[in-house]
């Protein structure tokens, strides 16, 4: 299999995606490498305390700016994963000529889950980002469970 470059998305790059590129790249590197952006991020902004704090408790170290999805970033990934379906339709949108690549984390490991989406932690406090690392880290975990598409 060639080597998966992933993209997440997530609002504003401060919270899920960051820590779904540093899950990734942390058990992943040998498979693939992953990057973040948002679309409504501030450019330059630092993940959140609290994202950086769960990271490392969990022995991760994650160095962020944020950044807006851009056609680039899109272009080089072979897999964008976005954080919610509302993401992922406005990816889709916003760059149709990859909609096959273009999937909810949830939806391309297990399409059966209740709900595709993961919770944003933002403005909560540090109990709900190490409950969206949870999550994040079993869907990460499971990636290269099962046949991958495209």
């Amino acid at each position: 299999m060639e080597e998966m470059k992933v993209l997440f998305v997530c609002t504003g790059n401060t919270c899920r995606s960051p820590m779904a590129a540093a899950i990734f790249n942390h058990k992943w590197s040998a498979k693939g490498e992953a990057r973040s952006a948002g679309l409504f991020a501030v450019e330059g902004d630092h993940a959140t305390l609290h994202a950086l704090q769960v990271l490392k408790e969990n022995g991760i170290e994650c160095v962020h700016r944020s950044k807006l999805v851009k056609k680039e970033e899109i272009e080089w990934a072979t897999h964008v994963f976005t954080m919610t379906t509302a993401h992922k339709d406005v990816v889709i949108n916003s760059f149709p000529d990859y909609a096959d690549k273009i999937f909810t984390l949830k939806e391309f490991v297990d399409p059966t889950q209740h709900s595709l989406d993961i919770v944003d932690p933002y403005a909560g406090d540090k109990d709900a980002y190490q409950k969206t690392y949870d999550e994040l880290n079993e869907f990460i975990t499971k990636l290269f469970e099962h046949p991958l598409k495209g």
